[in-house]
């Protein structure tokens, strides 16, 4: 049997049936559509899913296939990130966006989609397949290419590319496209382009398309001589440490982390993505690796002879740009459902679902338990972190207060969402997360705008934890629209909007490379000099929130924050909570280093300076390529 259906019906009819499976647990592969309708697809995604809304009601009540209307198409990429980390990558979203700037203001969320290894099903518009009206409106000419549209900018940032020029290529791009979202190896940002006269027309499509698909999720189990090498390398170190990555909290391997650390003794680092795969108080954890890590994680991967990598990708803030390992023998054994990233740093692979692996590890060490000195430096550390948590009086808050504070309102499931500037670090070294899925900050693609959107997205996905987006004034003028998105879904979100005037993170960084914090301030342009170093802009975030609709707190001390983070969890309703910070205090550091090139000749005596620590640290720096399998 055969339905007639448009090429946008059928894509929606065929989402609507397909699920994933893991461990026995089945759940919609795509649960839901957001978009922004325009003339390339409100013809065609846009009436299929008003279809699906009035006519396709499941045996819930529920709509066959729910759409929710965000406000700008870079962000509701971001909420379908947040939804499908949530999700632990087993459930998605599809995003539908008209031709043309509609669809290349997705760009940025697709690089983010895919740097995080985050699968979303992204459904840009496209210009018209047949070229009888050519050139549409938006639409880009190519005078040397006649099959070109702005959509191809999304061929390198997904991990699977197509556009459907006849409907009768649809089934194959929507099975190719299942395959990949679907793959905890391959998954990234998946791209179907849909020309917008395509999407309207029909065909008669077979009944099989639309049946229900069970796309069952598989643990990779490693190969056993693998583990056997990787066991043998272990038992062999004096001292060893683990990096847990966001692959452990994705394969749900905290309980088995947990387990191996405490059978071996190892101590447990964790990046920015595996943050609360332990509980910051477990025995075992020694705090965040790398450039916005904590100092006694540092030091110990700097004496680490053998570093067992779990679920990291190892970017360069976590080697501390391949400073961190400074043994001179140091080895490395990388378990990965990934093979591309089990190989990073010379390693010895094993390639495994992380929680497969460690239950597969675990034994072949034959008991072996390390005993290490770090239990007092983690005491000392947390002391550290309780003065940086205490008020100073006579000044504004410090940002670190404010982490603290907000953490202290925190339940041990709540989720706190970041993703640029300065907080990032402040969170990675400061944060004390009780639950793998507490800690939600971005920080592959580290994009500013990320942090509303992105709460959103995970409130979608449980909407029994207390969601806490953390967001400093930069990041909020970038991206606040989707407080409206929130309010009219009727979705609870905290909103704290850490007011700076400026860029915290890279004044900060700007001064390291002796550039004088240029450019980083908001305030008025000194006509003279050129510079922005006037009396600070009469910017007022609180009121801004308070036109988007949302109810707003406005605090000054951290007693304030403290009542109005309580008040703002006792609502049933979006609030903002507005502080401003000290823009030049900071916390304590990470005793580690993270390579951003000094101009090699200046004027300045600042840079000259910079230029020459620059060179120190640039000392410390190393390949790793002795092979992981040999002693």
């Amino acid at each position: 049997m055969k339905h007639r259906l448009t090429v946008a019906q059928a894509v929606v009819r065929f989402l609507a049936n397909q699920l994933t499976e893991r461990d026995g647990i089945r759940q919609r592969a795509v649960a839901g559509f957001l978009g922004i309708f325009g003339h390339g697809n409100v013809a065609g995604i846009g009436q299929a899913l008003l279809q699906a809304q009035r006519t396709g009601q499941a045996a819930s009540g529920r709509a066959e296939m729910p759409y929710i209307l965000a406000r700008n198409e870079q962000a509701m990429v971001h909420t379908a990130v947040g939804y499908a980390r949530m999700r632990n990558r087993l459930s998605a979203m599809a995003c539908t966006a008209s031709i043309g700037p509609g669809s290349t203001n997705m760009l940025t969320g697709a690089a983010l989609a895919t740097v995080n290894r985050i699968p979303v099903l992204l459904l840009p518009s496209d210009v018209f397949a047949t070229r009888v009206a050519t050139p549409v409106l938006q639409e880009l000419e190519d005078s040397r290419f006649g099959d070109v549209s702005v959509n191809d900018a999304f061929r390198p940032l997904s991990k699977y590319f197509d556009r459907v020029w006849r409907p009768e290529q649809l089934p194959q791009a929507l099975l190719g496209a299942m395959r990949v979202l679907t793959d905890p190896v391959e998954t990234g940002a998946v791209t179907i382009c849909l020309p917008q006269d395509v999407q309207a027309e029909a065909y008669e499509y077979p009944d099989e398309l639309f049946a229900q698909r069970v796309w069952h999720v598989a643990r990779a189990v490693p190969d056993p001589l693998a583990v056997e090498a990787a066991a043998a390398v272990i038992r062999g170190a004096k001292r060893p440490l683990i990096v847990a990555g966001g692959g452990v909290i994705y394969s749900e391997a905290s309980g088995q982390l947990d387990r191996f650390a405490r059978e071996t003794g190892i101590p447990v680092a964790d990046t920015q993505a595996g943050k609360g795969a332990l509980s910051w108080d477990h025995p075992n954890a020694v705090g965040g690796l790398g450039a916005t890590g904590s100092p006694v994680a540092n030091r110990l991967a700097g004496h680490a002879d053998v570093v067992l990598g779990v679920g990291t990708r190892y970017s360069d803030f976590t080697t501390a740009s391949r400073t961190a390992f400074r043994h001179p023998q140091v080895r490395f054994v990388n378990l990965n459902v990934a093979s591309f990233d089990a190989g990073k740093l010379a390693a010895l692979p094993l390639v495994a679902d992380a929680r497969a692996g460690l239950a597969a590890l675990r034994p072949a060490l034959h008991g072996r338990r390390f005993t290490g000195d770090f239990h007092d430096d983690v005491a000392a550390w947390n002391a550290t972190v309780d003065r940086a948590y205490r008020k100073r009086s006579g000044e504004l808050p410090t940002q670190a207060e404010v982490i603290g504070v907000v953490n202290d309102a925190c339940g041990a499931r709540d989720v706190v969402v970041q993703a640029a500037g300065s907080l990032p670090g402040d969170l990675q070294r400061l944060w004390r997360a009780g639950d793998p899925k507490q800690y939600h900050v971005e920080y592959g693609y580290s994009c500013m705008g990320f942090e509303i959107a992105g709460a959103l997205g995970i409130k979608l996905a449980d909407p029994s934890r207390e969601v806490y987006a953390l967001v400093g004034d930069g990041s909020y003028l970038m991206m606040a629209q989707e407080i409206v998105t929130a309010i009219a879904e009727g979705v609870k979100l905290i909103v704290v909007v850490v007011q700076n005037h400026g860029f915290a993170s890279i004044g900060a960084l700007s001064e390291q490379v002796g550039s004088q914090r240029f450019g980083t301030s908001y305030r008025f342009k000194n006509a003279q000099t050129g510079d922005y170093d006037g009396p600070v802009l009469p910017v007022d975030l609180a009121l801004n929130a308070e036109s988007l609709g949302a109810a707003v707190i406005r605090c000054r001390t951290a007693a304030d924050l403290a009542e109005g983070l309580k008040r703002a969890r006792e609502a049933d309703h979006l609030t903002v909570v507005h502080v401003e910070t000290d823009p030049l205090a900071t916390g304590p550091g990470s005793d580690s280093w993270w390579d951003v090139p000094v101009a090699e000749v200046a004027t300045l005596h600042s840079t000259r300076h910079a230029r020459a620590g620059y060179l120190e640290g640039k000392r410390d720096q190393r390949h790793h390529l002795r092979p992981g399998g040999q002693a």
